[in-house]
């Protein structure tokens, strides 16, 4: 593991993330279909990730959307909430990347020796809604999963935060995720084969470019 300390979403953090095979994108890299093949995503991200290696620059979906920046900017106050909510102090932390430095994880904080936190800004009302009715995690569970598996923690602390529900209490939904180790070992047979894929569309692109 190694540890690499920027603020998310700076220059610096955009950087660090160019080439390498992100956490909140492991889903859509080991996405198939019912026969095994590779979804559109799954292809359009490894093609992204192919150009990005030979660029060195960040390509569409890698800078801030406005998404990313309202989640950015109330970050701190859904830390503090959550704080408070469960007496745990959450460190603010960076991008942690595998030894090799192929894939990533931009954590939320690390909490303690053995936790994480996850914090999620939904833009969604439907997900919002969602998430307080149902507890569905299936679209976060590669990236919370991931994390556990490139920083070697134990858990990992979900928040979703809406301000606007303060008024009934519900500002803040948590949820403790624990390590999963057959999720785990799939998902990294699974990047590893996306991660050979990537591979080899950037010797197709550097062979064409000869």
């Amino acid at each position: 593991m190694i540890f690499i300390d920027v603020a998310q979403g700076s220059e610096e953090w955009l950087a660090q993330r160019v080439g390498r095979i992100t956490a909140s994108k492991f889903r859509d890299a080991v996405e198939t279909t019912a026969k095994g093949a590779r979804t559109a995503k799954s292809t359009l991200y490894g093609a992204q990730v192919a150009i990005e290696r030979i660029s060195h620059q960040p390509i569409d979906e890698q800078f801030v959307t406005w998404q990313m920046k309202r989640g950015i900017e109330i970050e701190p106050q859904a830390r503090m909430e959550y704080e408070a909510l469960t007496g745990n102090f959450a460190t603010e932390s960076g991008i942690v990347t595998t030894d090799d430095g192929v894939f990533s994880y931009s954590t939320d904080g690390f909490i303690g020796d053995d936790g994480l936190i996850e914090i999620k800004s939904l833009a969604s009302a439907e997900k919002i809604v969602a998430m307080w009715r149902d507890g569905d995690m299936s679209d976060y569970m590669h990236q919370i999963q991931g994390g556990l598996w490139i920083t070697g923690r134990l858990w990992a602390d979900f928040v979703m935060y809406c301000p606007q529900l303060e008024v009934i209490g519900k500002q803040v939904y948590h949820r403790r995720i624990a390590r999963d180790e057959a999720f785990i070992e799939k998902l990294e047979k699974d990047l590893i084969d996306f991660e050979h894929y990537v591979s080899d569309l950037e010797a197709v692109l550097r062979k064409q470019a000869a």
